[in-house]
């Protein structure tokens, strides 16, 4: 029997079976935003039938669909790494034009050419990124005006569509939009006819209907249903369907978010009772997994209410209102039995670590079809494994074809600077199979060997290890920004191989290694003499002006560090590692993650605090660096009379006593040289200062260096001291994170 007709056999066996539920049809939606910087890798891709990359952009001035550059290196590899856990799953790029963004949308819908342009280039974009479909989402059209632009910007895309499958001979594009909860709201209405007839689905934003920055009592933001307001999911899901919209049209939106509030009365903490205000972070929002953590850290227990069909829990006079496990339940169970199409999930990352939250929407959808699949159990186990078996075969073979498709799209896309992709057979003869003679050390992203090419050029292998932490998402990032950067104190990359499940970075080759192998050994240390260190502080200092400065986008390092200073024949330095690193706009003052990474002792107070990053960041890492330097101190060590002191606090104590000298490596207590080796700490010092705002800019780091005559401020009390100035306490609601060993690694989510 041939493969194409044992897979018939095999369908029209299962067909009867199959047919009993609709779970085929049932869409499990959810949302990867790249601002969480939640790694693609570890979305769980097998809880979800269709995945949505968030947000792609309408550009201001030729209103074309654009992608930010800070989004770059996750979305061409986007597609190809969620379906290498799960090869069905459908990929679909969402458009972002709401709230602040509204006018360009608007703009562009406002004429035909300008919505042509658009359309072109997001059909375009969507199909060389591997999606499967586009999402328009936010959109909100408050005049007749917009709502007559908006209906003729819809049939002119679905039209567009359909011609482009039709003449290209692919499948057709799925078309969806992200409304919400109700077709009118105040002076808003949305082109509802439109709507059905052009859009396969609808999923509706069924939460945020409270916001703890607007409203002065405890809101439950995704009530199910409400008796006392219309603004929950019941009334407009009916309101929906009484426009005109089919119930299997209809997606449900599932918050993984809440809010804080805090009480006017801490013993008056149920639902819709007074408050002044948000709590805990900036805008009261809280993903469920932050909730979960700062649930536990108090031990405290949720209340479920089921008039709203909501979960809350008081700390104190705080008051969260959330959606946990049994909200989610009901409210997927709510969606079957109205017929709805399925649910989608805002946003995947929010989850708790286990996926509490998506497993328990999954857990509701396959209680729908459990006696079906356990009689398919009983009565085919063979056909089961069979099928486990062509699966497996089938899923390989797609792997390696999305590795091949991969390596294609990066050397197309992330290059054309003169970057070469490697085959492994060419890394393997280089290396002599990674011989451990030619082992130059290893990080956290794995070993790094030296290799000859065939043409005698000695090279620098980074290979990716199966423990390392790092990913697919960070192997692009590092292609993706080191191709561009071009500096003489930024380590070049030569080349790249994925094949054969192998992720290998190939780098110029520096023959002395790298900084922290000197800095801490009392007799290699001596090859450091003060116009060495001068020479080596001055190179990164003019690294980090270029990256944060000169080069043609901002890039903020993220991991600067000793180990990551490399030095050439020479002892010049080169900044490497970039798989990190973030893009900044020019006109970018500072950004938020919810994502900690970074490693111990390098990590400035505001980003492990608050997930806040800026230019400064790269500042306070450039002064633990300049401190090591100077003092040949490792900042995992404990220092002073009674050792209960850090890098930092040590430094400063002395210099502030007038002891600077004594924090000085023994090498370079040199009196010609004390004065300027004091000045070179009392900058180092200002770097690491509590406050980004008081820290010096990198140009006037570079100013201070090297003038000798200007005046320096006195600085404050540095990040993690014990003792602060009054004037740098904070109230804080995350827990601190004691940084020690310049090795270990941070990973954490935090709240947004």
């Amino acid at each position: 029997m041939s493969s194409k007709n044992l897979f018939s056999f095999l369908f029209l066996l299962v067909l009867p079976f199959s047919s009993c539920s609709d779970a085929t049809a049932w869409i499990k939606s959810g949302f990867w935003h790249a601002g969480s910087e939640f790694p693609v890798p570890e979305i769980p891709s097998t809880l979800f039938t269709h995945i949505h990359f968030a947000f792609a952009h309408i550009s201001t001035s030729t209103f074309e669909l654009y992608i930010s550059h800070s989004d770059e290196p996750y979305i061409s590899t986007f597609s190809n790494t969620v379906k290498q856990k799960n090869p069905s799953v459908i990929t679909l790029l969402s458009i972002w034009g709401g709230r602040d963004e509204s006018p360009n949308f608007f703009a562009m819908t406002s004429q035909f050419s300008r919505r042509k342009y658009f359309i072109t280039t997001s059909i375009k974009t969507a199909r060389q990124y591997g999606f499967q479909g586009l999402d328009l989402h936010g959109v909100n059209p408050n005049t007749d005006a917009n709502m007559t632009n908006m209906r003729s910007f819809i049939e002119e895309w679905r039209t567009a569509i359909n011609s482009e499958s039709k003449s290209s001979g692919t499948r057709r594009l799925i078309l969806t939009m992200g409304a919400y909860y109700s077709p009118m709201l105040d002076s808003m209405s949305y082109p509802v006819d439109t709507i059905i007839r052009s859009f396969d689905w609808v999923h509706l934003k069924a939460y945020d209907y409270y916001l703890p920055t607007k409203e002065n009592f405890t809101g439950p933001h995704a009530a199910l249903y409400d008796p006392t307001s219309k603004l929950n999911t019941d009334y407009g899901i009916k309101e929906w369907i009484k426009s005109g919209l089919p119930a299997n049209k209809i997606i449900l939106g599932l918050a993984y978010h809440g809010y804080a509030w805090t009480l006017v009365n801490p013993k008056r903490n149920t639902v819709r009772l007074p408050a002044r205000g948000l709590a805990i972070t900036p805008d009261g929002s809280m993903s469920y997994r932050y909730i979960k953590q700062y649930m536990k850290s108090y031990g405290v227990t949720p209340v479920y209410n089921s008039t709203f069909v909501v979960n809350y829990v008081t700390i104190g006079s705080f008051w969260i209102g959330y959606d946990d496990v049994e909200a989610i339940r009901t409210k997927v169970s709510y969606a079957k039995d109205k017929g709805l199409l399925g649910f989608a999930a805002f946003q995947i990352p929010s989850d708790d670590v286990d996926w509490e939250l998506s497993k328990a929407a999954q857990d509701e959808e396959e209680d729908q079809s459990s006696s079906d699949r356990r009689l398919l159990a009983i009565l085919l186990p063979t056909l089961t494994l069979t099928i486990l078996l062509l699966s497996t075969i089938v899923f390989i073979l797609k792997k390696k074809t999305i590795r091949s498709e991969g390596i294609g799209e990066l050397n197309e896309r992330a290059i054309g600077r003169n970057l070469k992709v490697f085959s492994l057979d060419q890394i393997k003869a280089a290396t002599d199979n990674f011989s451990i003679k030619n082992k130059l050390g290893e990080g956290g992203y794995g070993p790094v060997y030296k290799g000859r090419l065939s043409d005698g050029q000695e090279i620098a292998v980074k290979r990716l290890s199966a423990c390392s932490k790092q990913g697919i998402e960070e192997f692009q990032n590092e292609v993706t920004l080191a191709s561009k950067l071009q500096h003489v104190n930024v380590l070049q990359l030569q080349g790249f191989c994925i094949e054969r499940d192998e992720k290998i970075l190939v780098y110029e080759y520096m023959p002395n290694k790298s900084l922290d192998f000197y800095l801490y050994d009392p007799v290699q240390s001596l090859q450091l003499d003060w116009e060495t260190r001068v020479r080596i502080i001055e190179g990164v200092t003019q690294g980090l002006l270029y990256l944060q400065e000169y080069s043609a986008f901002t890039v903020i390092h993220r991991d600067l560090k000793p180990s990551n200073i490399l030095l050439d024949d020479e002892m010049k330095p080169k900044i490497s590692d970039f798989g990190i690193a973030k893009l900044f706009q020019k006109d970018e003052k500072e950004a938020n993650t919810g994502r900690i990474v970074g490693t111990y002792g390098c990590v400035p107070p505001e980003y492990i605090k608050r997930g806040v990053y800026s230019r400064k960041y790269d500042v306070y890492s450039f002064g633990v660096l300049l401190l090591q330097i100077l003092g040949g101190k490792k900042n995992s060590s404990e220092y002073g009379i009674e050792n209960d002191l850090n890098l930092l606090e040590y430094a400063y104590e002395l210099w502030g006593k007038g002891n600077g000298v004594d924090f000085l490596d023994l090498s370079l207590q040199d009196d010609s040289r004390i004065g300027e080796q004091l000045r070179y700490m009392q900058v180092a010092l200002l770097c690491v200062q509590e406050k980004w705002e008081d820290r010096p800019s990198m140009l006037e780091v570079y100013s201070m260096l090297k003038n000798e005559t200007e005046v320096l401020p006195n600085p404050k009390v540095p990040a993690f001291s014990k003792n602060k100035d009054n004037d740098t306490q904070e109230t804080l609601v995350t827990p601190d994170l004691t940084c020690s060993d310049n090795n270990l690694t941070i990973s954490q989510l935090i709240a947004r």
